[in-house]
């Protein structure tokens, strides 16, 4: 299992970009395989992305998740691509549809047959990142372009995904899913059986499987918790969330994070290596500079193998 890191966590307390570009070239420096970004609100996750093109060389890089229903298929295509060109061929598409609350909140747009929005749109994005042409109609997505084809490799596409029919998508159409407090139980058996079977039904790879939780190493584990459930309280309130954290036997975030000392943030981890998560992208937390370092040393060292 690869070790990355997920940088959202500086997103969601309002970082500069800069801070978060020095925060993916340490990264690299350190080991880690990979550095993901979600789209909040602002900055903009794939140009914050394109900004790390100069600051880092080898670091897989990629988006945690970019929700679909703010931008068109054509429009995401053309930006990835762009970005690709940028930073080279390691930019990781993370997409997903967000949350019938937020999208029709902010949106004002009916969040209605979730994966037919999905296949529809990855019926748009995937012709226009690989071919450069695409014409479909859809009754929710519709494209049609014609050009070259992009130069060099298309982004990978990866899908946020948790359910069965998303899972499909994931698994017969993309190169995998990206997760977000999805525990080592349900990866093991829910994710990863579905995900294996649309991929081998569709003649792909097998597909990855990106895990991301909070970790900490801390001596105050229920402290920490504590906090990281108050902060995380929101996601109780998602279905497909809370889906997988009932799935999981979770009562909360806090549940399904791996927060406490050395051995038992080492064992969290196996658990998700032995569940058949092929990356682990964790959000690292920590109250205070020694859970920071600890945290951070013991992740380098599995980084490093």
């Amino acid at each position: 299992m690869r070790i990355g890191l997920n940088g959202s966590g500086l997103i969601a307390t309002g970082a500069p970009v800069g801070q978060i570009t020095e925060h993916a070239a340490q990264a690299e420096v350190d080991g880690f395989s990979s550095y993901w970004l979600a789209q909040l609100a602002v900055p903009d996750a794939l140009t914050a992305i394109a900004s790390m093109g100069d600051a880092t060389s080898t670091i897989e890089l990629g988006t945690a998740v970019v929700p679909t229903w703010l931008r068109h298929p054509l429009m995401l295509a053309a930006q990835a691509v762009t970005v690709q060109q940028i930073i080279g061929p390691r930019l990781a598409l993370g997409i997903g549809l967000a949350h019938k609350v937020s999208i029709e909140t902010s949106l004002r747009i009916p969040f209605t047959t979730p994966a037919k929005h999905m296949d529809e749109y990855l019926s748009v994005l995937l012709p226009a990142m690989t071919d450069g042409s695409v014409d479909f109609t859809g009754d929710i997505w519709s494209g049609s372009i014609e050009g070259g084809a992009p130069v060099g490799a298309p982004p990978s596409v990866l899908l946020a995904a948790m359910g069965p029919k998303m899972l499909r998508l994931a698994g017969s159409r993309c190169d995998g899913s990206i997760l977000w407090l999805s525990g080592p139980k349900v990866i093991a058996e829910r994710i990863k059986p579905a995900l294996d079977l649309a991929a081998a039904d569709a003649g792909r790879p097998a597909p990855r499987i990106v895990a991301s939780v909070p970790v900490c190493v801390t001596d105050d584990a229920e402290g920490v918790k504590a906090v990281v459930g108050t902060f995380l309280a929101g996601y109780n309130d998602l279905p497909s969330y809370r889906g997988v954290m009932d799935a999981e036997g979770a009562s909360g975030p806090a549940d399904v994070s791996v927060i406490g000392d050395e051995a038992a943030v080492r064992a969290g981890l196996a658990a998700f290596a032995a569940a058949g998560a092929t990356d682990f992208a964790p959000v690292e937390v920590g109250f205070t500079e020694r859970d920071q370092a600890a945290t951070r040393e013991l992740l380098k060292e599995l980084a490093a193998g």
